[in-house]
């Protein structure tokens, strides 16, 4: 198979949901690139559109901190799954979390150079931490919310300790609402952000190459049905329109009851609190997202080893 392996069509079909031959042929008209061949599997209607990936590669540790009006997420990597449950590698990540609290401009560069509690600096600690857990440890991201006058809410889904786990998510809401009213609220809506992955707070902040990447595609699609141009336009404008609701937090619907628009969820709660409550901003923090290992091809490098 030119320009890709077996492993590569294992992994599309893993991707899309395609069968074995739709994947193959998709790669063979993409010349391997994966990302091209799931576009080309959703323009053809054979691969459901992928919001998240559920086969993440990289390990590690996402963490959440908040102190007074301002938190912060942290996601840092390690080579697998067993240092992710080592007890230096948690209290590193924790207190690397809380370092970062006092970081501006979500600055991961800035992050490494600050001071470790413990003596040194942050990158000081990593590169100990490698030489004594014996893996590649990497500091790659930080995220950072804050409110004038609110409550900024932490959820981690599934922890392995205390503000420790795969997927850290931080809800900032601004109000002038007690803590007894905004804590529930922001728990339930971090919950959804977990579970629904928004990928922007409102449809003007979803990212143009993104918009751009589903207007391609519907456009693919519009023109298979064979429909006149006008009224292909008006699908992909359709189609579009739906991919911003369905994917900006404030349009989504509420996963506790399926049919509540989260706007409408936070209107509502304020209407109950008698004040306003706005929800400002948020961060959604998977482990390992756009991060893959090379996975080798274990039949094809046994095969060249015997060919000599």
């Amino acid at each position: 198979m030119a320009g890709f392996t077996a492993a590569d069509v294992k992994k599309l079909r893993e991707m899309s949901g395609a069968g074995m031959m739709d994947a193959k042929k998709a790669l063979q008209e993409t010349d391997g690139d994966l990302e091209a061949a799931v576009d080309a599997l959703r323009a053809k209607g054979l691969a459901a559109v992928q919001k998240k990936s559920s086969r993440t590669a990289a390990e590690g540790l996402v963490g959440v901190q908040v102190e007074g009006t301002r938190g912060v997420a942290v996601e840092i990597n390690s080579e697998t799954d067993f240092v992710a449950k080592n007890d230096q590698f948690q209290d590193f990540v924790r207190k690397v979390t809380q370092v970062a609290l006092g970081v501006e401009g979500d600055d991961v560069d800035a992050l490494k150079a600050a001071d470790y509690p413990d003596g040194g600096t942050v990158t000081d600690k990593l590169t100990n931490n490698v030489a004594t857990i014996g893996e590649n440890q990497q500091v790659r991201r930080m995220k950072t919310v804050t409110v004038s006058n609110g409550l900024v809410v932490p959820y981690m889904h599934n922890a392995v300790a205390s503000n420790l786990g795969k997927i850290g998510v931080l809800v900032a809401l601004e109000s002038d609402a007690s803590a007894d009213v905004l804590e529930p609220l922001g728990k339930q809506l971090a919950m959804h952000i977990a579970a629904a992955f928004p990928q922007a707070l409102d449809a003007d902040g979803l990212d143009a190459d993104l918009i751009e990447r589903e207007r391609k595609i519907a456009a693919e699609k519009a023109a298979e049905s064979g429909k006149p141009e006008n009224v292909q336009e008006k699908m992909v404008e359709g189609a579009i329109k739906k991919f911003a609701k369905e994917n900006a937090l404030l349009s989504q619907v509420f996963v506790m009851d399926n049919k509540t628009a989260i706007a409408d969820v936070v209107a509502q709660a304020g209407k109950d609190a008698g004040t306003t409550i706005t929800l400002k901003d948020y961060v959604r923090f998977q482990l390992g997202e756009g991060i893959e290992k090379e996975e080798s091809d274990f039949a094809a490098e046994v095969a060249a080893a015997v060919k000599g």
